[in-house]
Order: C-alpha cells, then sequence, then structure tokens
C-alpha cells in the first residue's frame, strides 16, 4: 500500500529571512518532504502545500487524496482560514492521520482536535536535546537511537497544555535542565495524531537523519488501515422494533 502524504508548511520564515533560506532552501516543507522519500522510498507519493496558496494547498480534493497530513507553522497560526481548519478536522475524524510538528502545537487545527490551551513554556538558547524513547518498542521508535542527540535546538519545557497523551513515546531533555513530552500519539474519531517537537526554523533539525526517521515511522503509523470515506456525521437511527 502506497501512503499518500500532503506536507503543509507555513512557508513564512523561509520567504522573509535569509539565514532561514539558507538553510532550508526548499523550505522546511520541501526538507520534510524530501527526508520521507529518502527513508520510505516507494511506500509513499508526497506532495507539498504551503499557506500562501489558494485555501492554503488544503482544498477537498486534495485533502480527500492525503492519507497523512503533517503540519507546520509559526509565526501565521491565525491567518490559517477556519473553514480550511474544519475540513482537516472532519478529514482526521473520518480517518486521515495528522502528524503535528515543533511550533504546530499552537496551531488552530492542533488545539481543535485536542481541546486544550496546547502551551508551553520555551526560550531559545540552541540548547543540546536528548530525544528519548520511553515506549522503545512503539512503531514511531523503531530504528530510532536511544537517545536521540540533537546539538542545538530552541527549548520546550513543561508544563505543556495537552491532554494527557494515549502513548507517550518521547521525552526530551534538554542541557539547561528542561524536560519535555516531545513525542505524543493521540486518536480522534477515526484518525490518528502524533505530535513531534523537534524541529526549529533556526537549526537544521529536519536535515537530521533520525528526526527524518522518526517522521517515517509516524507516517506509516498515522496512515489510516482503512479508505477514509465522508466525515463522521449525526444518523437519526429508527427505534428497532419491540
Amino acid at each position: 500500500m502506497v501512503v499518500n502524504v500532503t506536507v503543509w508548511g507555513e512557508n513564512v520564515h523561509e520567504r522573509r529571512e535569509p539565514d532561514v533560506r539558507e538553510r532550508y532552501p526548499d523550505g522546511m516543507h520541501g526538507t520534510i518532504a524530501a527526508g520521507l522519500e529518502r527513508v520510505l522510498g516507494d511506500r509513499v507519493k508526497v506532495g507539498t502545500a504551503t499557506l500562501e496558496a489558494p485555501s492554503h494547498g488544503l482544498t477537498a480534493e486534495v485533502l480527500a487524496a492525503t492519507d497523512v497530513l503533517t503540519w507546520w507553522g509559526h509565526l501565521a497560526h491565525e491567518d490559517v482560514d477556519d473553514a480550511v481548519v474544519r475540513r482537516v478536522q472532519e478529514r482526521v475524524l473520518a480517518g486521515m492521520g495528522l502528524v503535528v510538528l515543533h511550533s504546530g502545537h499552537y496551531s488552530k487545527i492542533f488545539r481543535a482536535l485536542m481541546g486544550t490551551t496546547c502551551t508551553v513554556n520555551w526560550r531559545d538558547d540552541g540548547e543540546r536535546e536528548l530525544v528519548w524513547a520511553v515506549e522503545p518498542g512503539h512503531p514511531i521508535a523503531a530504528g530510532v537511537p536511544v537517545p536521540l542527540v540533537i546539538e542545538q535546538q530552541e527549548t520546550y519545557g513543561e508544563p505543556f497544555g495537552i491532554p494527557a497523551p494515549d502513548e507517550l513515546v518521547f521525552v526530551s531533555s534538554f542541557s539547561g535542565g528542561d524536560v519535555f513530552r516531545s513525542g505524543c500519539c493521540y486518536r480522534r474519531g477515526l484518525g490518528k495524531v502524533f505530535y513531534f517537537s523537534p524541529g526549529d526554523q533556526s537549526y537544521p533539525v529536519y536535515h537530521h537523519p533520525d528526526v527524518q526517521q522518526v517522521l517515517a515511522n509516524a507516517v506509516l503509523w498515522a496512515a489510516p488501515q482503512h479508505p477514509v470515506t465522508t466525515p463522521l456525521t449525526n444518523h437519526n437511527r429508527p427505534r428497532p422494533s419491540p
């Protein structure tokens, strides 16, 4: 089975900031897409979409052809159209997988699916991050070293305003002393959601082969086992005969 993946990227930092553009000349979305293709090969068909495209590149037709959507946003969360958020949410509830990355924790779609603030404590001192697999047998942790070492990264710290994960796969520790639930699995309706925190625009994290492995594993985990058809709706079920 080929998994159809749409990699969504805000693509604002890359357009505005030369250092980010130098780090990610094809955009973070392009680097993430290339990493998925490198790790998964012909097991995936990968497309990309960005904020500036009509409907942010997430038309009903695009989503209908998407098994797993990945999401990276930061500066322009509030610029994402509410109608597009509802469209994505309906698809997740109907079975599409969603992989939310780094500052996407504060995206409209993640907050809508979590029903909480999704706030974090953070600072950006370029600290070393160690990503520990607390469930090393989980499929998202397959082939990932323990710990996964990221030499420089923005620091996220608890408390993290999310519901308790259905499965906690990774916890990160930082050289400044913070710890963070960095790899969290949820089920919403018929869909699977994975949040993974490493991946700031100021550091080349998405070029890291072990991070690419995590994202590839997450795509396979989140992929629906059955075709995504129509959104879940309320039905007036007739009362059975006595």
